[in-house]
């Protein structure tokens, strides 16, 4: 059984860990606000979406935004702007607030049917002189249980959901870790 990849990248390979790409497919999932946050628009929208409900605000305050109502209503009403500062601080507060509230469902998705077939793409080894180079192929994977994946990516959790991805992919056999970095995977839902 391999071993978790200590030195990665030595002979010139690219990729990523195949966590932070999970990470982004579930990001996408969520299909949050489009507009940026430094649009009128934008900030408008995560705003509503933080100030209507308790956990939204304490999303607010956990993000260190920690400002009179008085300025949070001049902000809802468009008549005064956030710094830059308190306008990086909003747009974590709302991916954060949106990554937990949609957690529930992707979890009900991914789950359902026998789980997700997971489809890896193998790390880029263009830059890798022959003699280093790895016999890497596309590789599939039905993953039947996504709760600590979930979770993890949902509290933000980077080591967290490292380990939950690893604790699936070991399922590819003895040659998973080729696998722990990637350059992209895609679910098929």
């Amino acid at each position: 059984m391999p071993d978790r990849t200590h030195d990665f990248g030595r002979y010139g390979a690219d990729g990523r860990r195949g966590s932070e790409a999970a990470a982004g497919v579930l990001d996408s999932l969520t299909q949050g606000i489009a507009s940026p946050v430094t649009s009128r628009r934008g900030l408008a929208a995560r705003l509503r979406y933080l100030t209507r409900s308790q956990a939204g605000r304490d999303a607010m305050r956990d993000a260190g935004i920690t400002v009179t109502p008085r300025t949070l209503k001049a902000w809802i009403a468009g008549k005064q702007r956030p710094k830059k500062a308190n306008l990086a601080k909003i747009d974590a507060a709302y991916g954060k607030l949106r990554r937990q509230n949609v957690a529930r469902y992707l979890l009900g998705r991914l789950n359902a049917n026998g789980g997700t077939r997971v489809e890896i793409h193998p790390l880029d080894q263009t830059h890798v002189p022959v003699p280093h180079r790895r016999v890497l192929e596309y590789r599939r994977l039905n993953i039947r249980h996504w709760d600590a994946i979930i979770d993890a990516w949902s509290r933000g959790d980077t080591q967290a959901l490292d380990n939950a991805w690893i604790d699936q992919i070991v399922n590819l056999g003895s040659q998973w870790g080729k696998y722990e970095y990637v350059s992209s995977v895609g679910f098929a839902i």
